[in-house]
């Protein structure tokens, strides 16, 4: 049965995560994710309503060549960030264009990359606008698992209007929610770019701070989640929440409808990735796209620490992360357990067959430190 969101109140954070109800009045916080607090208290619009609000020179849904429809998105692109930081730096107002927007004209190609699909970096080229299947394991529907307030995410998060879509480029062996991610189960319900609105709109009115894309992966679902922002009719800060394994056209379309971005870096190198997640070229893309996100809405990196991975893994990514995105908040992971095929290959993949050790945590938060997170609050960690 999907399971769906009921009204949560300040009293039942307050009793589950005290530490959110903290986030929410944290001066700190606030500082370190300016954006992201803004937009949740309703200082500030959601990014998806200024790209309402700037207007397309054309219908784009009429435009027939795409390298066209490109250019003009790339115009209106330069457009937004002007007005993104007119918005954030002196509380401008924005109101819908009234005709075609940015937004439509990233719908319109959102679209078209479903043709011969490059919305990931398998770059497949399945024709999931024809229903076939991409490597995603995705075809053209819209599928959702689960949309609820999510009480375990980061403090300044919760509760968080968390929605679970199907389907995942990866393949991770270890992966905790390989049911939707790894197979296509018959427990989800497929829903409308208009229905996808509701689900937002029901769950912001019912009490979350925030709407958090994941899964599986929110990748393959790009058109329906763009779609969904033209129907919208709340503001409510957005979240990708992802392996951030993106063509560089697909971080185009989402980079500036996303507020805040929590990414998982899961490792230090490619083998590693190509090991655990059967993914190529894992550290190119995921470093090249944590760039492009860098400074388009606020970051919070979350790490899975692994057993066995410390060295090659935990403490290149940190590294990475402290001279690349100095200014993001880092959530090193602590609840790593075996699952999925890992308890099935022990031997195939010994290093991760067992829980993490507190040393090795203990470990992971040396090398943070090390690297300049100097100042934790509510267990994120920034440079001092």
């Amino acid at each position: 049965m999907v399971r769906v969101a009921l009204p949560v109140s300040q009293s039942m954070v307050y009793m589950y995560r005290p530490d959110a109800v903290r986030a929410l009045y944290s001066r700190e916080l606030r500082e370190r994710l300016p954006w992201y607090y803004s937009v949740m208290n309703n200082e500030r619009p959601a990014k998806f309503m200024i790209a309402r609000s700037l207007e397309a020179p054309l219908n784009p849904y009429e435009e027939s060549d795409v390298e066209e429809l490109w250019r003009v998105h790339d115009r209106l692109m330069a457009e937004f960030e002007s007005l993104w930081h007119e918005v954030f730096h002196g509380g401008e107002k924005v109101e819908d264009s009234g005709g075609w927007s940015y937004l439509d004209v990233k719908i319109a190609l959102a679209r078209r990359m479903l043709d011969k699909c490059y919305l990931c970096e398998w770059n497949c080229g399945a024709e999931r606008s024809r229903g076939r299947i991409g490597i995603c394991r995705v075809g053209k529907e819209c599928i959702v698992y689960s949309y609820f307030h999510h009480m375990g995410e980061e403090a300044p998060l919760v509760p968080s209007g968390t929605i679970f879509y199907g389907g995942c480029p990866f393949r991770c062996v270890f992966c905790q929610n390989w049911e939707i991610s790894q197979k296509k189960d018959s427990d989800y319900i497929e829903v409308s770019p208009r229905e996808l609105a509701l689900i937002q709109e029901s769950l912001r009115l019912t009490g979350s701070r925030n709407i958090n894309h994941v899964g599986g992966d929110p990748t393959p679902h790009i058109p329906a989640i763009v779609e969904s922002m033209k129907y919208l009719k709340v503001n409510v800060p957005q979240i990708w929440n992802s392996d951030m394994h993106l063509t560089i056209p697909a971080m185009k379309l989402i980079r500036d409808l996303i507020d805040l971005w929590l990414p998982d870096f899961k490792f230090g190198n490619d083998k590693c990735g190509r090991r655990l997640s059967l993914v190529k070229d894992y550290y190119r893309v995921t470093t090249r796209n944590l760039l492009i996100a860098y400074g388009h809405g606020d970051m919070i990196i979350r790490h899975l620490v692994l057993p066995g991975h410390i060295g090659c893994c935990t403490r290149p990514v940190v590294r990475w992360i402290a001279r690349n995105t100095p200014k993001v908040a880092l959530n090193l992971m602590d609840q790593y357990h075996p699952d999925f095929l890992v308890p099935k290959m022990p031997d195939k993949y010994r290093e991760i067959a067992r829980p993490l050790k507190r040393r090795e945590f203990e470990e992971a938060l040396r090398i943070a430190e090390s690297e300049g997170f100097t100042t934790m609050i509510e267990d994120l960690l920034f440079t001092g």
